[in-house]
C-alpha cells in the first residue's frame, strides 16, 4: 500500500565507503542498491539495537527482507542517503493507484494480458480513480482506526460524500442520478459491475473492522428506507443526511434471541392510543455501526406480525460497545430501545408485513460480501506470493519447497473460481430486474457466500502455515495474514449463516425441479 515517500537522494557512494561506517557512532548499511544511515535509528530501532549492529557497514538486502515488509523502506526513506555507484533499486515501490505485478494479485481483467467480456472502459476509469483514493486517503486512516479502534473520521466521510463514492455503496438506482463518479464516471453508468469494483477496491484498505465501519451499516439499511418508505418526503430528507455525511444509518435486526432466525425477534412496536406513534421497546445485538448510528433501521414485533420501523436515535436509545474478534473501528453495538416513540410514517412497507422489507435486502448485502471475501483471499494469496520468494528457509527460498507450491496452487484455485462465480452472478444481476433478482438469484447468491466463505477458510488455515509464527502476530510480515485468519469469519456468519445459505440455495432449486423427472 502507498506510503509517503521522499525522493532517493541523487548522492552516489561506494561499496568501500558503506563499508568504513561499521559503528554505532557511524552506522550504514545497504538495502537494494540504496545506502541507509542507520546512526540516529540504533536506539529507536523496534528490534533493538544488537541486530543493527550485525549489519553495520554491510549489503543487509537478504537479511531485511526475510524480516520486514517494503513498506518498511517507505515508511523510513528519510533515512536513505544515497545509491551505490552503478547500481539501481530493483524492487518495485508501490505507489497510489498502481496495479500489482504480483500473479494473480489482481482479477485477470485487470491484467495486461488477460480479457473480460464483463468490463469496459468506464469500469477501468472507476477502478483506477476508486484505487488511488483507497491509497492516499483510506488506506492510511483504515490502519490507523484498526489499531486503536476508534471511528471513521468525519473529514474521510466527508470526502466520500464529496466524491459521491458514499452514494456508490448502496448500488444502481436513482439516488445515483445527476452525480458524477470518482473517474468521471456518470451516475446513470453505473452498474453491479461498478458496484463490485467499489466493494473490492475498499476492501484494500485490508481493516477488517474498519471495513465494516465506513458506512457498511448504511449500505445494508438505507436501501431498504429508499424502497420501502411509505412517506417520500421522509425517504428523501434521510437518503440527503445519509449521503451527504450528516447523518449515519445501521440495520437493528439481529437479537440474542434471533439471529439467522428472523421469525424470533422479541423486539416490539405497539401504537399508541391515539394511533400517531410507535411505541418501541427491546433489543439488539451485533450491530454493525450502531455505536455511532443517527437511525436505526429496526425490525419488530407488531400487532400480528413482523414490522421495520425507522427509528430515529434520542435519549430512550442506548447504545453500548461489543468488542469482537475485530476492531472495535466497526462500531458494533448492543441496543436498548426503553419505550422509544416513533411517528407511525416511518413504517417502512405494511405493518405486519416486514419479513419481505429485510429479504429483500439480503441479496445484495450478500452478494457485497462476497466481493470483499475474494478482494481479501486475492491480498492473502499477493501476501502469500511476495513472503515465499522473500523467505530463506534451509539455505533456499520458501518457493521452493513443494508442499508450499501445493498450498499456493489451492488458494489459487479457490480465489479464481469465486472471482468467476461472483462474475457470473453480478452479469446476471445487471440483466435481471428488481423482482426477478430477488425470485431467481437468492438462492445463487446464497450457496456463493457459503462457498466463498468455505473457501477463505482454507486460504486463511494456508496462509497461515505458509507463514508460521509470524501468520500468527499482529504486526509485521505476517500481519495481513493473522488479521485474514482472525476475522475471515464474520462473512461467514454477518448476512446469513453458512449453513443457512447453503440450505436456501439447495431449497430454491428444490422449487425449480422439474416433477417429470420425479
Amino acid at each position: 500500500m502507498a506510503q509517503k515517500t521522499s525522493q532517493t537522494p541523487s548522492r552516489t557512494l561506494t561499496r568501500a565507503e558503506v563499508a568504513k561506517n561499521n559503528t554505532e557512532d557511524s552506522l550504514w548499511c545497504i538495502i537494494d542498491h540504496q545506502v541507509y544511515d542507520l546512526t540516529d535509528f540504533v536506539d529507536a530501532h523496534p528490534g533493538g539495537s544488537v541486530v543493527l549492529r550485525q549489519i553495520a557497514g554491510q549489503d543487509a538486502t537478504s537479511a531485511f527482507y526475510n524480516l520486514h515488509r517494503q513498506e518498511v523502506l517507505q515508511k523510513y526513506a528519510s533515512l536513505c542517503i544515497g545509491t551505490i555507484e552503478g547500481e539501481k533499486a530493483e524492487v518495485i515501490s508501490h505507489q497510489a493507484g498502481d496495479l500489482s505485478r504480483v500473479p494473480y494479485a489482481e482479477p485477470l481483467w485487470l491484467t495486461p494480458i488477460f480479457k473480460s467480456p464483463y468490463y469496459s472502459e468506464s469500469h477501468r476509469k472507476l477502478q483506477r480513480a476508486v484505487r488511488e483514493f483507497v491509497d492516499r486517503d483510506i488506506y492510511p486512516e483504515a490502519q490507523q482506526k484498526e489499531e486503536d479502534g476508534t471511528y471513521i473520521s468525519q473529514e474521510l466521510v466527508d470526502k466520500m460524500a464529496a466524491n459521491n463514492l458514499l452514494a456508490t455503496r448502496l448500488g444502481p438506482g436513482k439516488h445515483l442520478a445527476g452525480r458524477t463518479l470518482l473517474g468521471g464516471i456518470p451516475g446513470e453508468e453505473f452498474d453491479y459491475f461498478h458496484d463490485l469494483i467499489v466493494a473490492q477496491e475498499l476492501s484494500r484498505a485490508v481493516s477488517r473492522g474498519f471495513q465494516d465501519g465506513n458506512a457498511s451499516g448504511m449500505m445494508i439499511s438505507l436501501t431498504a428506507v429508499r424502497q420501502w418508505a411509505n412517506d417520500a418526503a421522509l425517504r428523501d430528507r434521510v437518503t440527503d443526511e445519509c449521503l451527504s455525511g450528516r447523518k449515519f444509518m445501521c440495520l437493528a435486526i439481529t437479537e440474542a434471541f434471533a439471529g439467522s432466525d428472523v421469525a424470533g425477534i422479541r423486539t416490539t412496536a405497539t401504537k399508541t392510543a391515539d394511533g400517531k406513534h410507535y411505541v418501541i421497546n427491546g433489543t439488539k445485538k451485533w450491530i454493525t455501526n450502531g455505536m455511532f448510528a443517527d437511525y436505526f433501521v429496526t425490525g419488530c414485533r407488531t400487532g400480528n406480525g413482523f414490522s421495520v420501523i425507522l427509528v430515529p436515535r434520542d435519549d430512550n436509545v442506548t447504545t453500548r460497545k461489543i468488542k469482537t474478534s475485530y476492531s472495535t473501528a466497526a462500531a458494533t453495538a448492543y441496543i436498548e430501545f426503553d419505550n422509544v416513540h416513533v411517528p407511525v410514517n416511518h413504517l417502512l412497507g405494511k405493518e405486519d408485513q416486514g419479513f419481505i422489507v429485510i429479504m429483500s435486502n439480503f441479496n445484495h448485502e450478500r452478494w457485497a460480501m462476497t466481493c470483499g471475501v475474494a478482494r481479501w483471499m486475492r491480498t492473502i494469496v499477493e501476501e502469500c506470493l511476495k513472503w515465499s520468494h522473500q523467505r530463506i528457509v534451509f539455505g533456499k527460498p520458501l518457493i521452493q519447497q513443494p508442499v508450499i507450491r501445493q498450498k499456493l496452487a489451492a488458494m489459487i484455485s479457490r480465489t479464481e473460481a469465486v472471482q468467476a462465480w461472483l462474475e457470473s452472478v453480478t452479469y446476471q444481476m445487471c440483466n435481471l430486474d428488481y423482482a426477478q433478482q430477488s425470485k431467481l438469484l437468492g438462492g445463487p447468491i446464497g450457496l456463493l457466500k457459503s462457498y466463498a466463505t468455505r473457501c477463505a477458510h482454507e486460504v486463511a488455515d494456508d496462509a497461515v502455515n505458509i507463514f508460521g509464527g509470524r501468520g500468527l502476530t499482529q504486526s509485521g510480515m505476517g500481519k495481513v495474514v493473522e488479521q485474514f485468519h482472525r476475522t475471515y469469519k464474520f462473512d461467514a456468519i454477518l448476512g446469513g449463516a453458512e449453513e443457512v445459505l447453503a440450505d436456501l440455495g439447495v431449497r430454491q432449486a428444490m422449487k425449480q425441479m422439474p416433477k417429470a423427472m420425479l
